[in-house]
């Protein structure tokens, strides 16, 4: 590794709170694959944490952005009208699900997290939100305050008006006997009437929890909580930012449980590596804001909607999405056969290609061991493949590739976790 390079990250940037930098100096990428500055291929499974998901320097979506710069790079989209803006929003219009109408542009997922929490508490007149245990939001205070795990808050906060109902976790549930009965959903009534002031704008969850360590909940979870929500007249905000843009085999993961979100955030697989963002509403809920209440300066940015624009056709032209669900379901079924050999592996899981590992010292008692996915990440990387490492206790093991990842490079995938875990074990 040059050491020129890993001086001026350890000298000039503030790497404090992300911990270890993988010893990897990135020279190009392409498709699913990231070369090093020695020439070294690496299959990422991870996709700069599930945003490239029409893989690497698409050549379609690279020409989209470099048009649209020879035209305007920026001049404040929420102060001039910019068509290639207005045709991404009509684009995200057509394609999200059900009623959801109006978009605000922003930056990042926890920008987008942020302005449907606002949004949503001008719509309703309510201040209180219920949100997840285990669920993760973003890094910025409001967005840790409905983030349900203390390992991201710590040293944060205050944190107020937030109540945390029990996450869907099927593998670790403590509150069904061997079948589930929702009773994870039933508690949300519980939150309701014994955890807030009956003051709650909205619930926000995750479709699939994705720092939380890949967690798909029962097909029927989200039916059974919007019932309750539209009892109470909460909304729903369902935070697309990881499941968005077909990473879980449909275009966007709330579709796979059949129920309409009242706010929607996206950002990550939205303009396949661009930094672009937002948070799309039906009409009566986008237009509570009023004037000056909201804002965003590089919101909406023409060359990000540009290639939002070309990714959402590159998306459809190569049919990623059904791409996401084959492939998916193939790696799950390759990934419990390799469970067998491994009894590390306590779960396998996920949906499309949002896969996770999560490993226990023992399935009886689900104990983790984190220490051994750090080193399993650790000895993929030294055979050539990237995966990400999440969950609570820090020991799920993430694949989240390029939706464009091959049948044979994922079989490679696999190869490489067999000796990873010969290795490390």
């Amino acid at each position: 590794m040059s050491h020129a390079t890993s001086d001026l990250y350890q000298r000039y940037m503030n790497l404090s709170s992300v911990g270890a930098v993988e010893p990897l100096i990135v020279d190009h990428a392409r498709g699913a694959v990231i070369w090093d500055e020695d020439g070294k291929q690496y299959v990422d499974c991870f996709g700069g944490i599930a945003v490239v998901n029409a893989g690497h320097c698409d050549p379609r979506i690279l020409e989209a952005a470099r048009e649209q710069m020879r035209r305007v790079v920026h001049c404040g989209s929420l102060l001039y009208h910019i068509p290639v803006v207005g045709q991404a929003a009509q684009r995200l219009a057509e394609v999200t699900p059900g009623r959801l109408q109006k978009t605000f542009f922003c930056n990042s997922g926890a920008e987008a997290v942020e302005g449907a929490m606002r949004l949503a508490k001008a719509f309703t007149g309510r201040t209180e939100f219920i949100a997840l245990a285990g669920g993760f939001h973003g890094r910025t205070n409001a967005t840790l305050g409905v983030t349900g795990n203390r390992k991201r808050k710590q040293r944060g906060g205050p944190y107020s008006g937030v109540a945390f109902a029990p996450a869907p976790n099927p593998y670790r549930c403590r509150l069904c006997s061997g079948t589930c009965d929702l009773s994870c959903a039933e508690a949300v009534r519980d939150v309701i009437d014994y955890q807030t002031a009956d003051n709650v704008a909205a619930f926000i969850a995750e479709p699939v929890m994705g720092e939380g360590g890949i967690i798909v909940p029962h097909h029927d979870y989200f039916q059974h909580v919007k019932a309750i929500l539209d009892e109470r007249e909460i909304l729903l905000i369902a935070d697309e930012v990881q499941t968005g843009f077909g990473r879980t085999g449909k275009l966007f993961g709330v579709e796979h449980f059949e129920v309409e979100p009242d706010i929607m955030t996206m950002a990550k697989g939205i303009a396949d590596g661009f930094p672009l963002a937002g948070f799309i509403a039906r009409p009566e809920i986008a237009d509570s804001f009023r004037a000056g209440e909201h804002l965003s300066t590089f919101g909406g940015n023409p060359v990000c909607c540009a290639a939002a624009l070309a990714n959402l056709r590159v998306i459809t032209e190569d049919a990623l999405v059904e791409r996401s669900a084959a492939l998916g379901s193939q790696l799950l079924e390759q990934l419990r056969d390799f469970a067998a050999r491994h009894p590390q592996v306590g779960d396998v899981r996920g949906l499309g290609l949002m896969i996770g590992m999560e490993l226990v010292s023992s399935r009886t008692t689900k104990a983790p061991i984190p220490q051994l996915a750090d080193q399993i990440r650790a000895a993929s990387r030294e055979r050539g493949v990237l995966i990400g490492v999440g969950g609570f206790y820090g020991n799920v093991i993430r694949l989240q590739p390029p939706l464009v990842i091959t049948q044979e490079q994922l079989g490679f995938v696999v190869e490489v976790l067999d000796d990873a875990f010969a290795a490390a074990v």
